[in-house]
């Protein structure tokens, strides 16, 4: 589809030129001319050697795909039994032969009173342009999801260069190894604060020994006194 910025370049290129009643060529041309050149290339068509006049500009416009009516922010056509005009996307106004200039950018353009006919062209909305790569992320925008990976292919190898990750203060201590020599003592290191030494076990004394002999006998029972005789 087309871009207001070609077809100003075009008017802009035959502005000023003379009119000519059925000139074709950028040396001037006529109203139904300059028509035919903004249709023609709006629609992809050559500019020249295809030219309609308000005979048969409504069968010329509806074959390059121009819709009944006028709409705003599209490529507009208006004209009676003899006489066209146009109207830009953007407003602008272009026509030839009106105030007995030649072509020109200004005049009243596709909307003028006289107009019995309206045709119009629609603009395709502009495609989104991508974002660059480097472009920050909206306010609140969810992180992009990681690119997959190929399990097929190698791991990248380790920069040497690169400084090593940050511990975890929070992962568990790797387990000793049973076979690491034990770290030496620091000499200059202060001793350890009592209640840090664990109290020494005391000495295991000898079993007693039991021995398998009777108990020795009651003593004997006291004699009672003879009684006196009084």
């Amino acid at each position: 589809m087309f871009a207001i910025a070609t077809l100003m370049a075009l008017v802009q290129q035959v502005s000023g030129t003379p009119y000519i009643s059925g000139g074709d060529s950028p040396a001037g041309t006529d109203c139904s001319g300059l028509a035919s050149w903004v249709s023609n290339m709006a629609t992809g068509r050559p500019v020249y050697g295809d030219r309609f006049n308000t005979g048969n500009q409504e069968r010329a416009l509806l074959a390059r795909g121009f819709k009944y009516g006028s709409q705003p922010g599209a490529l507009v056509i208006g004209w009676n039994s003899g006489h066209t005009a146009v109207t830009l996307p953007d407003g602008t106004a272009v026509s030839s032969g009106e105030g007995g200039h030649g072509v020109r950018i200004g005049g009243g353009g596709a909307y003028q009173r006289q107009f019995t006919h309206h045709m119009y062209l629609p603009m395709e909305p502009a495609a989104p342009q991508d974002a660059p790569a480097d472009a920050p992320l909206p306010f609140g925008a969810p992180p992009p999801p990681p690119a997959p990976t190929d399990p097929m292919l190698a791991p990248a190898p380790a920069d040497p260069m690169a400084a090593p990750a940050p511990a975890d203060p929070f992962a568990p201590p790797p387990p000793a190894d049973p076979m690491a020599a034990p770290a030496p003592m620091d000499p200059f290191a202060p001793p350890p604060p009592a209640d840090a030494i664990p109290p020494a076990a005391p000495m295991d004394g000898p079993a007693p020994i039991v021995l398998d002999v009777p108990p020795p006998p009651a003593p004997p029972a006291p004699e009672e006194p003879a009684p006196v005789a009084i």
